[in-house]
């Protein structure tokens, strides 16, 4: 599984929550998405991220590159600082604890 994750750096979270979720519900139109959940940062109520799951990083990569996915992040930086932070991950399996 691969965990994307895309990390803002905003005034007000409120004010990106609308573009998250319209991020959110674009991804779940495309093959190979999984969940995602929308997170704010206990420490600095600025740091706020969209963390999704993908069967494939190539499911999250053609998300990710689409139009209206770039057009998204685009409309987000009337109510960020900085430009948008998109990174992928890997789940790494561990063995059981024995």
């Amino acid at each position: 599984m691969i965990k994307g994750i895309i990390g803002y750096k905003v005034l007000s979270y409120k004010d990106v929550e609308p573009i998250l979720m319209q991020l959110r519900s674009h991804a779940m139109q495309y093959p190979g998405f999984v969940s995602a959940e929308n997170l704010v940062s206990e420490e600095d109520f600025s740091v706020v991220v969209m963390m999704s799951t993908w069967k494939t990083i190539e499911s999250w990569r053609t998300w990710a590159e689409s139009k209206i996915t770039k057009d998204l992040l685009r409309q987000a930086k009337a109510v960020v600082m900085g430009t948008a932070k998109l990174t992928a991950y890997r789940t790494m399996p561990t063995k059981e604890w024995r």
